[in-house]
């Protein structure tokens, strides 16, 4: 085996059980876990497939940058669209719950982008502004047991 290969290997078994980020308490699994339960807790069961799902992508594109090297976390950019690539085609998950899992990071990408990345924050603004309000809403719901799942 070659270290190419290996390092893959090992960073998605590592962020799937153990370590993502600074932002996650939690290894991918546990984190997924907490968010299915605030989904049940809250019997709002239209987001439990969007719960099970919505980083099912981020093992598969696990990486470090040099500083994550140091602190010992990975990064994941763009984990929801590759959340959303695997997903796609399955015809027994709906068009919404694909569309919670492709757009779900979109709220906290704008914040962090805002001032720093005008023409990425642009460009996530545009998107957003293409929701109706009933799915930034959604949107909005979902986020909060994304968060809850990370503490």
């Amino acid at each position: 085996m070659t270290e190419n290969y290996r390092k893959p290997f090992k960073f998605f078994w590592i962020t799937l059980l153990f370590r993502q980020n600074n932002y996650h308490r939690y290894g991918v699994l546990l984190h997924t876990l907490k968010v299915v339960w605030g989904v049940i807790k809250d019997n709002d069961y239209r987001f439990l497939a969007a719960a099970f799902l919505h980083d099912i992508g981020k093992p598969f594109i696990a990486y470090q940058k040099p500083s994550d090297k140091e602190k010992g976390i990975y990064s994941f950019t763009s984990h929801e669209q590759k959340s959303y690539d695997i997903i796609k085609n399955w015809p027994f998950i709906s068009d919404w719950t694909k569309d919670i899992v492709r757009y779900h990071f979109i709220i906290l990408d704008m914040k962090r982008k805002k001032n720093k990345e005008e023409e990425k924050y642009q460009d996530l603004k545009n998107i957003w502004n293409t929701f109706d309000d009933s799915f930034q809403q959604d949107l909005q719901i979902f986020l909060k047991y994304d968060s809850f799942g990370k503490v």
